[in-house]
C-alpha cells in the first residue's frame, strides 16, 4: 500500500477500505462527489483576508498575523501542509513578535473545505503549539467538521499522488 502514505498511522480496516476505491478507480469520483466545488481563493490577499475572518471569529485575543500567503517552496511530503512560525526580535529595547501562517500552493486547487482545515490547524497555533488535547479540541471549536476534513484532505492528497500532481 506504497500509495497510502498521507494515511500513515490510519487502522488497518480503513487504509483497506481505500485501496479497494483506489484499485477500483473510484477514488476521484468519490472526492468529487463529496467536495464538487473548488475555491476562489487564489491570491495571498484573498488568503490572507479568509484567514482573519476565522481568526476573527474564533481567535480575537490571539497573536495578530503578520502574514498569510501560499508558498511554493512547501513541499507536501517533506514538510506539512502548512506552516505556522512566530518570530521575536528585539527592535530598539522592545520585543516584537510576527507570526506567519503559509499554505502549500497545492491548495489553491482544493476543495475550500481542505484549505479551511488547513487554516484552522495553524490558526490553533498561536494558542496551542502542541498536538495535544487541547490543540484538536480548538480545531474542533473553529471547524466543527475538523477530523472528518482532514482525513478526507489525506485522501485528495492520495489521489493527487495517484495522479502524480502532488507538491
Amino acid at each position: 500500500m506504497s500509495s497510502l502514505i498521507y494515511l500513515q498511522g490510519y487502522p488497518e480496516s480503513v487504509l483497506q477500505q481505500v485501496q479497494q476505491l483506489i484499485d477500483k478507480r473510484q477514488l476521484a469520483r468519490v472526492l468529487q462527489q463529496r467536495y464538487p466545488d473548488g475555491h476562489t481563493i487564489n491570491s495571498d490577499k484573498a488568503l490572507y483576508d479568509f484567514t482573519q475572518d476565522i481568526r476573527q471569529r474564533y481567535l480575537r485575543n490571539a497573536q495578530p498575523l503578520s502574514k498569510v500567503l501560499y508558498d511554493s517552496k512547501i513541499r507536501v511530503m517533506k514538510h506539512a501542509l502548512g506552516l505556522h512560525t512566530a518570530i521575536s526580535r528585539v527592535q530598539g529595547g522592545k520585543m516584537k513578535a510576527k507570526a506567519e501562517i503559509r499554505v502549500a500552493t497545492l491548495f489553491r486547487q482544493a476543495p475550500e473545505p481542505f484549505l479551511r482545515m488547513i487554516v484552522v490547524h495553524e490558526l490553533a497555533h498561536l494558542r496551542e503549539k502542541d498536538h495535544n488535547k487541547a490543540f484538536y479540541q480548538l480545531c474542533c471549536h473553529m471547524e466543527p467538521n475538523y477530523h472528518q476534513f482532514e482525513f478526507d484532505t489525506r485522501l485528495w492528497l492520495t489521489q493527487q499522488h495517484l495522479e502524480g500532481r502532488e507538491g
